[in-house]
C-alpha cells in the first residue's frame, strides 16, 4: 500500500450518461488519493447513447465493465464482484467528487465496527433554486444520524469489501430503494452507518418543478415494496404512509401563504404531492400484482 491508504475500488454504475459521464471520470483521475491503490470500474447498463464511446479514451485509466442485466443494482454487483480493493466506494455517473472525497469516506473503515460511511451530497455548480431543494431531499447527514432506521444514499457511499460480500449486495430486483434496502440489511447485521461530511460530491439534482414532482413520484412509487420487505408497514396505508404526508403538505403549504422561506415550502408541496401520487399508483399496482412492485 501506499501512504498507508487502504486499496480503493471505485464503482460508477451508467445508463445512457453521455451528458455527464465524463466530468464524473475527470473529477475522479483527479482524486488525492493514491493512484496505485484505486482502481474505477465503470460499468455500462446497456446504454444507447454515446456513453461507450465517450469512455473509451479513457480505457487503461478506468475499467470499463458491462452488464446486460437492466438496473442499478445488477450494474453495482457487477462492479463488487470485479473489485479488488479492499473497500468500494460509490458514486453516480451525473455526480461530480472533490479531491478529498475517497480519503474522507476511507478515514471511518479503519474502525472495524462501521459497515457503511456516507459522505455529504451537494448540487452542482451554479445550481438554482429547485436543485438546491434538491439537497433537502438526498440530506445524507439526516439519513443516516436521524432516520430510524438509518439508510445510505449510493451516490456517495463506501463499505468494505467483504462486508457487502457478507451481507448480500444490493437486491437485483428492486428497481430503486436499493441502497436504502441494503443499508438497512447492513444495520440489521449488526454495522454502524456513519456519516463523512468532508466526502463531498456534487449531484446533478432536479432542475424543475416537473422533474421534482416525478421524483417524488418514483420515491412514493418504489418505497412500498421497500417497506414491506422490512416489515415497516406495521399500520393501515393509510395511517403509515399517507398521514404523515398529509400533514407536512398542509404545513408547507401554509408556510407558502405566510411563512418564511416560502420557496422552499412549495417545492417541499410539489415533492410530496408527487410521493403521495406515486404511493397511491403503488398500492394499486401491488394489488393487482402480489409478488409487488417492480
Amino acid at each position: 500500500m501506499s501512504e498507508g491508504v487502504p486499496r480503493a475500488s471505485i464503482v460508477v454504475a451508467v445508463y445512457n450518461g453521455a451528458a455527464s459521464i465524463e466530468a464524473c471520470i475527470q473529477s475522479l483521475l483527479a482524486l488525492d488519493y493514491p493512484h496505485d491503490e484505486m482502481e474505477i470500474l465503470v460499468v455500462d447498463n446497456g446504454s444507447t447513447d454515446a456513453t461507450v464511446e465517450l469512455l473509451q479514451p479513457y480505457e487503461g485509466r478506468i475499467r470499463i465493465l458491462h452488464q446486460s442485466t437492466r438496473g442499478a443494482a445488477a450494474a453495482r454487483n457487477a462492479g463488487i464482484r470485479e473489485a479488488r480493493g479492499s473497500f468500494v466506494a460509490f458514486t453516480d455517473a451525473d455526480c461530480t467528487v472533490e479531491p478529498q472525497w475517497l480519503r474522507a469516506l476511507s478515514t471511518p473503515l479503519a474502525d472495524p465496527t462501521v459497515g457503511i460511511v456516507g459522505g455529504k451530497i451537494c448540487a452542482r455548480a451554479g445550481a438554482n433554486r429547485i436543485e438546491r431543494f434538491g439537497e433537502r431531499i438526498h440530506d445524507h447527514q439526516a439519513a443516516i444520524e436521524d432516520s430510524q432506521p438509518p439508510y445510505a444514499i449510493s451516490m456517495n457511499w463506501a463499505s468494505p469489501t467483504s462486508r457487502l460480500e457478507e451481507v448480500g449486495l444490493f437486491d437485483e430486483s428492486l428497481l430503486r430503494g436499493q441502497d436504502v434496502d441494503l443499508a438497512y440489511r447492513f444495520h440489521a447485521a449488526g454495522w454502524r452507518l456513519v456519516y463523512a461530511s468532508d466526502a463531498v460530491i456534487h449531484h446533478l439534482n432536479e432542475q424543475s418543478f416537473t422533474g421534482l414532482f416525478h421524483e417524488g413520484m418514483v420515491h412514493g412509487r418504489h418505497s412500498l415494496r421497500l417497506m414491506r420487505k422490512h416489515r415497516l408497514m406495521l399500520m393501515d396505508p393509510p395511517m403509515r404512509i399517507w398521514l404523515p404526508l398529509f400533514l407536512r403538505l398542509l404545513s408547507n403549504s401554509l408556510r407558502c401563504i405566510v411563512g418564511e422561506a416560502r420557496f422552499e415550502a412549495f417545492c417541499a408541496v410539489v415533492f410530496d404531492l408527487g410521493k403521495l401520487l406515486g404511493q397511491a399508483y403503488g398500492l394499486v399496482e401491488s394489488a393487482a400484482a402480489p409478488d409487488g412492485l417492480r
